[in-house]
């Protein structure tokens, strides 16, 4: 069985407003990765996001470039070791509490 990893990452660029959080959803999906998505009170997306490192990688290529109306100017990239295992990929409400990973 492949290895899973964990992956904080938060995007900045004009990000919000752009359908950027479904983008996501529909990426991880795609790859079956696991993990959420939520939008930054200062502008950006913040993802978590798990699965294999093939797949993630992939993911991360696409989320670099963005919806068709989105322009990525920054990736902050993070691995998370010992986060918690989730179920789906899930969209997040603005200001939901973050999880402590």
């Amino acid at each position: 069985m492949a290895e899973v990893q964990t992956r904080h990452i938060v995007v900045w660029g004009q990000v919000q407003g752009v359908g950027f959080r479904n983008f996501a959803t529909l990426c991880a999906n795609n790859l079956g990765l696991k993990g959420w998505t939520r939008n930054l009170s200062a502008g950006g997306v913040e993802i978590l996001i798990q699965g294999q490192v093939d797949h993630l990688e992939l993911f991360i290529e696409q989320i670099r470039r963005g919806p068709k109306h989105a322009t990525v100017t920054k990736l902050e990239l993070q691995e998370v070791r010992n986060a918690q295992i989730f179920t789906n990929f899930s969209r997040r409400a603005d200001g939901e509490k973050k999880d402590e990973f």
